[in-house]
């Protein structure tokens, strides 16, 4: 069932990564706006849901395991809908085997030691999804586009001269691959959005009284540095997606499709680790079985020696059989509808 959903998830995924070594010029090549043509937005429910159910599936697998690490960079503009597709991508996993890890300003502390040092810091451990929102490529992003920040970052001459950018990517690169190397699987995704959705979307957190909290004067007056940052977001793609950890460009004007996006490449990062359970050594299997001997021998008279084992061998009662029956015959049936219209397309 998981290959056939991770089949289903790939259609998505293919026109989003960004090939190692491409030249990236972002405007030209990818577009905001874009929504598969063959999928409506009611289907698309579908998807998500089947992304959402490889998510939970797999990330119990990766926890128990406990081998393997997932990396999750997040990069957008303001209002590019990060939050937004945390929650509701991850809202069908178990929440102790997720950190999201958020970065601001950097701290007096943080600006003492390596640009890369805080990002470190706040790396998931194995069997864990670490999300980043906003990443590490905030330093060849915001910082590139405003050169006084790294001014602040008490850098010798010497390293924030000609070929700083380069060299950055050259690092990121290398600290990436190293991890690569280590057991941790990068996931990088750009959720890229167009200058008048942007505009749309500030003037909900002005309309709207339960959006104002949102909003900030700042998000706007970045806006002024349009072009820059498409520019650092053009140059980051083509210098920084590698075969160890490519990045994903994924549409975000229109939420829901981002979203189906973004759990289809999660959903397979954590298929193509392929978790499994711990197996018990024979010596374990002993220890259960005298565990369960035990446990049967305490069971009070007229009642079931295992009751969880009685509850599976009568298989629930008849309605919740065939409610269950009834539900699974239908996401079948709608599965196999957008199946057919992705083999279509």
């Amino acid at each position: 069932m998981a290959d056939e959903r991770a089949k289903l998830l790939a259609k998505f995924i293919d026109p989003l990564r960004v090939a190692p070594g491409a030249k990236v010029k972002l405007a030209k090549d990818f577009d905001p706006g874009y929504k598969a043509s063959f999928l409506k937005k009611k289907e698309g429910a579908t998807i998500l849901q089947a992304g959402i159910d490889v998510l939970a599936e797999y990330q119990a697998r990766l926890a128990a395991q406990d081998s393997w690490g997932v990396l999750v960079c997040l990069q957008a503009l303001d209002a590019g809908g990060k939050d937004g597709t945390i929650r509701h991508v991850m809202s069908g996993v178990n929440p102790q085997g997720v950190r999201v890890s958020s970065f601001k300003v950097p701290s007096p502390e943080e600006l003492d030691h390596d640009y890369l040092w805080r990002y470190a810091q706040r790396l998931p451990r194995r069997g864990e999804i670490g999300i980043f929102n906003r990443s590490h490529y905030e330093e060849v992003l915001v910082v590139r586009v405003h050169p006084e920040l790294l001014d602040r970052q008490k850098l010798p001459a010497s390293a924030k001269g000609k070929g700083v950018w380069e060299r950055r990517y050259r690092e990121i690169n290398d600290w990436e691959h190293h991890l690569a190397d280590n057991g941790f699987k990068i996931v990088k995704l750009f959720l890229d959005l167009s200058k008048e959705e942007q505009r749309v979307r500030f003037l909900k957190r002005v309309d709207l009284p339960e959006k104002n909290w949102k909003f900030s004067a700042a998000d706007v007056h970045e806006r002024k540095y349009w072009d820059d940052y498409q520019t650092a977001f053009s140059e980051m793609l083509s210098n920084t997606s590698t075969e160890w950890a490519p990045w994903y460009v994924i549409p975000a004007d229109h939420k829901w499709f981002a979203r189906i996006c973004v759990s289809a490449v999660l959903a397979r990062t954590l298929i193509s680790i392929d978790p499994h359970y711990p197996k018990v050594d024979a010596a374990k299997r002993m220890d259960l079985a005298e565990t369960k001997a035990m446990l049967e021998a305490e069971a009070p008279k007229g009642a079931a020696a295992d009751p969880f084992a009685a509850e599976l061998a009568a298989d629930a009662s008849q309605e919740g059989e065939r409610k269950d029956s009834k539900q699974a015959r239908k996401q079948r049936e709608e599965m196999k509808k957008v199946r057919a219209k992705v083999a279509r397309a």
